[in-house]
């Protein structure tokens, strides 16, 4: 079985109010250190803006480390954020505390990279996707029955087959469905995925987009697709951000984005995508793939984080942070010098 192909969203689905709008969050992390690392201050997440709209995937990509799940959980206030806004469905979640978080959530739901970590291993199937229902008020034990036999078999598990089953009695793609039964549960406008599908296998990780897809479909959810996979990501979004030491180098159409990058990191991660025919992503006007390791988060380089292993590297770059900039409809990059 081979993933469906993703059509973007129609242009009036996103000339309307965003669904989640964040602006410039930052956040931050105390280290203590240890081992003779030195600590200091994690700069994960520093003045990230963008805008997702209703029915739109967006895809977040980059290397381990450059701020992607924390990314989602600040979104998510988990934690809270340092400072910046992040307004869903017209509220600033940074105003809200306790009880009215707790109901704003309810919108907004998260699948794991681990679908075995992310369930409780002593509970069957339908007390998992009940759980939710009861945290919310739903009081009907009936009612809570059939609404998750119905959850069930919108993921494709039959509730008499596997409703008493626990998570050691499934596989790796039937515990992950089962995390999607659980977050769609309460009916959110947004579900974020992170790496939901990095731990499955290839073919099961098709069946999972193709579950994803569906349901984006049936049900009018946006999705933030948070991957390490560029070609897996390029398949499900309408957009692709792409992050890099907790800031956001490019985003852009994921058609756009992919043909055509125009920061030096995009291109250099699209040119460490295996190619069949050796060479073949040089041909095609690919950058070599980066060498060397990131810079250390607790110590970011001053101006551009990109210019220590930048091959379009200036003086300029040193000295003054490149800002997103409109090089295309729809398609920006932080790049003093773009492609």
């Amino acid at each position: 079985m081979t993933a469906v192909e993703h059509r973007p969203v129609a242009g009036p689905a996103r000339t309307g109010e965003p669904l989640l709008r964040v602006r410039n969050v930052v956040q931050q992390f105390t280290s203590r250190g240890a081992g003779g690392v030195k600590g200091g201050t994690v700069h994960a997440v520093s003045d990230v803006s963008f805008d997702l709209h209703p029915g739109e995937t967006l895809g977040v990509v980059g290397e381990t480390g450059s701020g992607k799940s924390t990314l989602a959980r600040s979104v998510l206030q988990s934690p809270r954020p340092r400072s910046g806004e992040v307004i869903f469905q017209g509220t600033d979640l940074m105003t809200l505390r306790r009880r009215a978080l707790v109901e704003a959530r309810r919108e907004m739901q998260m699948v794991f990279q681990d679908p075995f970590g992310s369930l409780n291993p002593h509970w069957r199937v339908t007390e998992l996707v009940e759980e939710p229902l009861l945290g919310y008020g739903m009081r009907s034990a009936a009612a809570r029955r059939g609404r998750v036999g119905e959850l069930l078999d919108l993921v494709g598990l039959d509730p008499a087959t596997y409703g008493r089953r626990r998570p050691k009695e499934l596989s790796g793609g039937q515990c992950q469905r089962v995390a999607i039964a659980r977050a769609i549960a309460l009916n959110p406008g947004l579900v974020i995925c992170d790496e939901a599908v990095s731990s499955l296998d290839v073919l099961v990780q098709a069946q999972v987009l193709n579950l994803f897809e569906r349901l984006r479909r049936e049900l009018g959810l946006s999705y933030l697709f948070i991957s390490h996979d560029l070609a897996l990501v390029k398949q499900v979004s309408d957009r692709v951000a792409v992050m890099h030491l907790g800031q956001l180098a490019e985003v852009g159409p994921a058609e756009s984005l992919y043909r055509h990058p125009r920061h030096p990191y995009t291109a250099a991660l699209l040119a460490s995508i295996p190619a069949l025919a050796p060479g073949a992503g040089r041909a095609r006007g690919r950058s070599a793939p980066l060498d060397g390791e990131p810079p250390s988060p607790l110590e970011p380089p001053s101006g551009c984080r990109f210019r220590t292993r930048c091959p379009r590297a200036e003086t300029r770059c040193a000295q003054e942070r490149p800002v997103l900039r409109e090089h295309a409809p729809g398609h920006l990059a932080a790049c003093h010098f773009p492609l």
